[in-house]
């Protein structure tokens, strides 16, 4: 098992509290599953948002998505 990824099962518990579904009102998140794993490694690694895996998308983009995600 890749250690970066979540299982299905964790996601299936995880997905409905996750902000920017589509049923959300506003703007919604592309990959919610891709966001949490991102924020998962940034928090076990320690890392900064810059040094985030390009399989991770965008960091700047990630990072602003994690502040709005923490402030709400």
């Amino acid at each position: 098992m890749d250690r970066d990824v979540l299982t299905d099962a964790q996601w299936a518990k995880i997905e409905p509290h996750c902000l920017g579904k589509r049923t959300d009102p506003g703007r919604s998140g592309r990959d919610n599953r891709l966001f949490l794993e991102a924020v998962l490694w940034i928090a076990r690694t320690g890392s900064p948002w810059r040094d985030l895996p390009e399989r991770f998308g965008n960091w700047s983009t990630a990072f602003r998505r994690f502040r709005d995600w923490r402030e709400a």
